[in-house]
């Protein structure tokens, strides 16, 4: 594509005795942060304590579904309280949450979830990359309840593997064309975009048994104050953390271990409002944290953003991307702050992450980061993508608008690229500005292509100024 740069300003080298301009723009958003901050409240619960081993559940291999059922039914009668998976390996599999229940995982504690696909039956209504439909419950899963939580210091297995879920993406064309499990299945994802495209009602699209459509880990859904605390989730079959539709959201001190999983995202809140995630720390398969809010045609028409998110003090390491916006946004995303991370990984692919097609649609406006040390990235520590791949391209054309990204005080060892801007000549991307950053051990230059109103200030990229050509 022709380089484009419509509108540039490029400040090289301020002295001291230079006056520097005021963002008023940057400085207002921050201070719009704290009215976030303030909105966003851990869920408290009562002083009571349901221990799944009273319920039946054992540790010797043998289902504990219904056990922990009981232990959460009975807690949620109770007016509420705290669900007790004490010292221990448990064999499970789907959890649903009830409101006012903390499932309590303690330190020496496991929830090993089965890998039968019949273990997460009924379907329930959900999402797979941004598109909704009835399919296998997530492994835990939350339908309209109010004061959720997964806390503590024990570790949340999903089990996913090659030999299992991620079969269903690995699966070679020939064994996709003798039939076998795979997503690529005419039945399964191209069957779920077809329907979504023609608008047929989600109670309508039900997949489940003999499709091959992988639940996400934990999926608050039309939920409203949740907590997940201290617990460590790994082997997931595909996005771990993907509350969708819901509000007033902490992410806290959670690690994150997803390395070989397909779409093995770390959290991905969709179509939310008020999210806090702080203190976490990420080793994915895919983007570290994904924001998103829905895909073509059905995240268009519903046209519910994801708003007011706030992620700080995290380590990010392998992963697609440290903190990403899209691809699937097509309700919008708005109101992102990022800052106090640290991200470094040879394979972590990107730092700071935004991308979408000319099929999605949508308003993504007012992301903030500032204070990012990124160590090193293989490609870029910056990216910003209007033309990201899309596997089935629907007929309507619906471009993403990109405005108001701003990105301060960022430091970045090692890298392909500083900065990678890929807009469209159709619509360009709006207000960006990069000031005080420095890029070291940059291989190749700048990428930037139809972007208006690009402001690059006290920005060094291997000790020299950078340049706009």
């Amino acid at each position: 594509m022709k380089t484009l740069i419509l509108s540039a300003i490029v400040m090289l080298g301020l002295s001291a005795c230079s006056t520097v301009p005021k963002h008023t723009d940057i400085e207002e958003g921050w201070k719009a942060m704290d009215g976030i901050l303030e909105q966003i409240q851990a869920p408290v619960f009562p002083d009571k304590q349901f221990v799944i081993t009273d319920f039946g559940a054992k540790t010797d291999g043998s289902l504990c579904t219904d056990a922990i059922r009981q232990a959460i039914v009975a807690c949620n009668e109770a007016g509420g309280g705290r669900v007790l998976v004490p010292k221990g390996t448990y064999l499970t599999g789907a959890i649903h949450l009830l409101s006012n229940v903390e499932l309590h995982v303690e330190e020496g504690a496991t929830l090993l979830f089965s890998t039968n696909p019949a273990d997460y039956l009924p379907v329930v209504q959900s999402r797979f990359e941004g598109s909704e439909m009835m399919n296998y419950s997530p492994l835990i899963y939350a339908w309209k309840q109010e004061n959720i939580a997964v806390t503590g210091k024990g570790t949340l297995d999903g089990q996913a593997s090659i030999e299992n879920w991620w079969l269903w993406v690995w699966q070679s064309k020939e064994n996709v064309a003798k039939g076998l499990p795979s997503q690529n299945n005419p039945n399964s994802v191209p069957r779920l975009l077809d329907l979504m495209g023609k608008g047929v009602p989600t109670a309508e699209r039900v997949f489940g048994e003999g499709h091959y459509l992988r639940p996400s880990f934990f999926q608050p859904y039309y939920c409203k104050n949740i907590l997940i605390e201290g617990v460590t989730l790994i082997n997931p079959p595909m996005w771990m953390l993907h509350p969708v539709l819901s509000e007033n959201i902490t992410v806290r001190g959670v690690k994150l271990f997803s390395q070989g999983a397909p779409n093995g995202d770390g959290c991905d809140p969709e179509c939310c409002k008020n999210v806090l995630i702080e203190d976490c720390e990420f080793n994915t398969g895919d983007d570290c944290i994904a924001i998103k809010s829905g895909r073509n045609r059905q995240g268009y028409e519903m046209g519910i953003p994801t708003e007011n998110v706030i992620i700080r003090n995290c380590k990010m390491l392998d992963g697609h991307g440290g903190v990403v916006l899209g691809s699937e946004t097509s309700g919008g995303v708005r109101n992102v702050y990022a800052y106090n991370c640290e991200m470094s990984s040879p394979h972590l692919e990107r730092a700071i992450r935004l991308k979408s097609n000319k099929y999605r649609g949508g308003v993504i406006e007012n992301v903030y980061v500032r204070d990012i040390k990124v160590g090193e990235v293989n490609n870029a520590a910056i990216r910003i993508n209007q033309n990201y791949f899309s596997i089935v391209a629907p007929k309507e054309i619906r471009y993403t608008t990109y405005r108001n990204i701003f990105i301060e005080n960022l430091t970045c060892e090692k890298a392909e690229y500083a900065v990678q801007i890929m807009g469209l000549e159709e619509l360009p991307i709006e207000n960006v500005k990069i000031i005080n950053c420095s890029f070291n051990n940059i291989e190749k230059e700048n990428v930037l292509e139809s972007v208006e109103g690009l402001v690059l200030e006290n920005v060094t990229i291997n000790g020299e100024p950078s340049v706009v050509e």
